[in-house]
């Protein structure tokens, strides 16, 4: 491998894992869906990046609707479904981390039981307009694999 190619990877494995998030956001231009596309009271995974894995979810509540990241506090690399769209426990009252068996707050993103407990979930900002529910400003991939 050349020098100035050791020196740029050296530089990538460098940067935190903010910093690279930081450097890739952009503003995702298409609507997640229609509002009336979610269920009241059901969670439903998105992908807007196109990743090939929903790193986001959003949660309908009435008239809120609440987005978080998908991944548990406790542990970044945890998805929080146990299968497509199932981010709720069996009582469909609380977000679910399958993984750990954490349960937060719907409204808060707040761990409420489990090993992170008092930690929350990264919300992710949206919009609702012209009945089209938008991810608000930039937005950053989800993990890596």
């Amino acid at each position: 491998m050349g020098a100035g190619r050791a020196a740029s990877r050296q530089a990538g494995l460098s940067m935190s894992v903010a910093q690279r998030h930081k450097a890739e956001t952009r503003e995702i231009a298409e609507p997640l869906c229609r509002l009336e596309d979610l269920v009241d009271g059901r969670s439903r995974g998105f992908d807007p990046l196109g990743e090939g894995r929903d790193t986001m979810f959003v949660v309908r509540r009435g008239a809120a609707v609440h987005a978080w990241r998908n991944h548990c506090p406790h542990y970044d690399r945890a998805r929080m479904a146990w299968k497509k769209d199932e981010f709720l426990d069996p009582s469909g009252e609380r977000i679910m981390c399958f993984a750990h068996g954490a349960l937060f707050d719907i409204a808060s993103g707040e761990c409420v039981l489990g090993p992170c407990l008092g930690q929350s979930l990264t919300p992710v900002e949206i919009e609702l307009r012209d009945g089209l529910v938008r991810v608000r400003g930039k937005y950053a991939p989800g993990f890596r694999r």
